[in-house]
């Protein structure tokens, strides 16, 4: 094998729990591959470098190699090496965020005008505007 859909790989490597989510993820702009935005399609090869944001943690990781089969979690790890210096920067935001021991909640849920508003900004951020 020696390419693999971009969103296939995502899922097999159990950075998702489904396709549809790591499409979606993909389509938000939340993963790059080698620096680019990267898009569902888009076929990864051994040595390629992704930028996966997920919550508060942002992965850097090196494909080591490819699978479109969603298999047990050791095997899903075998697929990818994160680099040394994305580890050191999740810890390290990890212990900022628990010493500072508040979190941002919303006080209440988005009103429909918040939803819009929201709606309105991920749009014009998906078409580049």
């Amino acid at each position: 094998m020696e390419k693999v859909r971009l969103d296939k790989w995502l899922w097999a490597a159990r950075f998702f729990r489904t396709r549809a989510k790591a499409k979606e993820a993909i389509d938000g702009g939340k993963v790059h591959v080698d620096g680019v935005r990267g898009k569902p399609a888009r076929e990864l090869e051994v040595g390629d470098e992704l930028r996966i944001r997920q919550g508060w943690d942002e992965r850097v990781v090196v494909v080591k190699a490819l699978s479109e089969q969603r298999r047990g979690a050791p095997e899903a790890q075998a697929l990818y090496e994160e680099t040394a210096e994305s580890v050191e920067r999740r810890e390290r935001e990890a212990t900022s965020r628990r010493l500072a021991g508040t979190q941002e909640f919303p006080e209440r849920r988005p009103s429909k005008r918040d939803r819009r508003q929201i709606h309105e900004f991920r749009e014009r951020n998906l078409r580049g505007e």
